[in-house]
């Protein structure tokens, strides 16, 4: 999927990215490796949301 961002959005995202990289002592791929564990976990819970409304219609 390709987001498109207008420039706000996108110097937003910048800003937010450049802390999430300097939590990580500027290791951009440290970085870049926990927000892909991260963002599985939220997926897996998305899904389990997803399956618990469909349990109940």
């Amino acid at each position: 999927m390709v987001v498109t961002l207008d420039s706000r959005r996108e110097a937003a995202l910048q800003v937010v990215a450049e802390k999430f990289i300097a939590q990580h002592r500027g290791d951009a791929v440290k970085a870049l490796k926990e927000m892909i564990v991260l963002n599985g976990h939220l997926q897996e819970r998305l899904d389990a949301v997803e399956r618990g409304r469909r349990a109940t219609r």
